[in-house]
């Protein structure tokens, strides 16, 4: 982990003369920590991405969620509170000598600025809305340049993703009978099935079918004979 001044870093990039690094100088502004590592960009991404902390929001912080602030007891005696909650637009009501608030209420949708009046009412109810720590702004892996927005990554929807690809491509290869090591018996299985039907639907006697083409002969035969004596 390196910090460098950014005309430095600049300096000596074009100094090597090297086309991969160069790409480097678009993300070169501002503050700017250097990771050098071995790790896989996308893991590196979510540990830091799992390093980070919430803590409570200042005026003109980025919210780093959606902001809902909930129904319920504020814990706070009436005065100048219920001022600042419904200058927040939130709903109020005294009860048993507390504020409340009425109902949820929404206030900030994430990478919102938050503003002065909301900050004032997330620190008074200890509601953490912003997070610290080290976010990527890009990666350079191999020559690819990678930008930070490409490595985050939701793991339960990656998950749900490749399940739902898994169940859509075993569903398939059963349908074109595609033999795998994965869905071999069942289309063993199927196969005997239609081949059984098929061999008594055809009356074709073997081993695993004669007592079923029995059973199917015998209720024939009495359904013919109920027929015939209807008819006599």
């Amino acid at each position: 982990m390196k910090v460098f001044k950014n005309n430095l870093l600049k300096f000596a990039l074009d100094s090597l003369n090297d086309k991969d690094l160069n790409k480097i100088e678009d993300y070169i502004s501002g503050s700017n920590i250097y990771l050098f590592t071995n790790l896989n960009p996308f893991k590196l991404a979510l540990l830091l991405e799992k390093g980070k902390i919430k803590t409570i929001a200042k005026t003109g912080d980025k919210a780093a969620m959606d902001i809902t602030v909930p129904e319920g007891n504020t814990g706070q005696p009436p005065g100048p509170i219920i001022s600042l909650l419904n200058s927040a637009g939130l709903p109020t009501r005294i009860q048993s000598g507390s504020v409340w608030i009425s109902k949820d209420t929404f206030v900030a949708k994430k990478g919102d600025v938050i503003n002065e009046r909301v900050s004032g009412v997330l620190a008074k109810l200890g509601i953490k809305a912003v997070e610290l720590g080290l976010s990527m702004r890009a990666v350079l892996d191999n020559g690819l340049m990678i930008p930070g927005d490409a490595l985050n990554i939701d793991l339960e929807e990656t998950k749900n993703n490749l399940i739902t690809s898994y169940n859509e491509a075993f569903a398939l290869s059963l349908e074109i009978a595609y033999p795998t090591s994965e869905n071999t018996v069942i289309l063993l299985q199927t196969a005997h099935q239609k081949a059984f039907i098929l061999s008594l639907n055809a009356a074709i006697p073997n081993q695993t079918n004669i007592a079923d083409l029995i059973k199917k002969a015998h209720t024939e035969m009495l359904s013919l004979k109920s027929l015939a004596e209807k008819s006599s």
